[in-house]
């Protein structure tokens, strides 16, 4: 079972940015997808970047352009860089790792943007 800590989320003003962080308990090239993710109140869950194990990346076209999803292999972490946030990306921002058939979920950071 892989278990994932998020960090990094908060408050920020438009215009701003922030980088999330998402640790995994073991090694990232066992995962096939790390990705994150965001709900904010009201809306269903969606995707908003991702990388695989082979470093295919893929980003929503709401984010492109503004975030960014890097990998540190050697601390098993995935970081979401987020720059020229606007108040549409608040949200509760998770982490998300595919391991064959299976996705684990970390626990949300909570991302606010101000206008």
């Amino acid at each position: 079972q892989v278990q994932l800590v998020e960090s990094g989320g908060g408050l920020v003003q438009a215009g701003g940015s922030l980088r999330l962080s998402c640790a995994a308990s073991e090694s990232i090239f066992s995962i096939n997808a790390m990705n994150w993710y965001r709900q904010a109140p009201g809306k269903q869950r969606e995707l908003v970047a991702g990388i695989t194990s082979g470093g295919r990346i893929n980003y929503a076209d709401s984010t492109k352009g503004r975030f960014t999803i890097s990998r540190d292999n050697a601390k098993n972490t995935v970081y979401l860089q987020m720059n020229s946030l606007q108040p549409e990306d608040t949200a509760v921002y998770y982490c998300a790792a595919r391991v064959r058939l299976t996705t684990y979920w970390g626990q949300g950071t909570q991302v606010t943007v101000s206008s």
